[in-house]
């Protein structure tokens, strides 16, 4: 028993010295992050509500804001509170009665493993982001 486990535990000693040798790269900012996420595209006027329905992704900004992906546009929510819960690892829980995610709307933060509550992020409003044409 002991010859089979100590392979497995010098191959544990070598995948956990690993990571001590890489080099450790700076994590951009939430804002830079945002930033680069929305090269290219400007601002329109902000909305209250997305159609639940035409979610075809979402993406969260460390600390910063939810994008969520509509067609060609990206909506970006910014939430008037709890932005700080925000940490891309959490699974988002909303319980809406209607097929809309709006700015009062509420999302609960779980752990995706364990299923333990997190926070919350309190929404505003959607500020739609479209790529700016170019004159080809």
């Amino acid at each position: 028993m002991t010859r089979k486990l100590f392979p497995l535990l010098l191959g544990a000693v070598a995948i956990g010295a690993a990571p001590a040798q890489a080099q450790p790269r700076e994590r951009p900012s939430g804002e830079a992050e945002l930033a680069r996420a929305l090269e290219g595209r400007v601002a329109g006027e902000p909305v209250s509500c997305l159609n639940l329905r035409s979610i075809r992704s979402s993406r969260t900004i460390r600390g910063t804001a939810l994008l969520y992906e509509v067609g060609s546009v990206i909506y970006v929510n910014r939430p008037r509170s709890g932005a700080d819960q925000l940490d891309g690892w959490s699974a988002q829980v909303n319980r809406t009665s209607t097929n809309s995610l709006c700015r009062v709307d509420t999302l609960e933060l779980v752990d995706p493993t364990t299923g333990m509550f997190r926070g919350v992020v309190f929404l505003d409003e959607f500020v739609p982001y479209r790529r700016v044409p170019t004159g080809d």
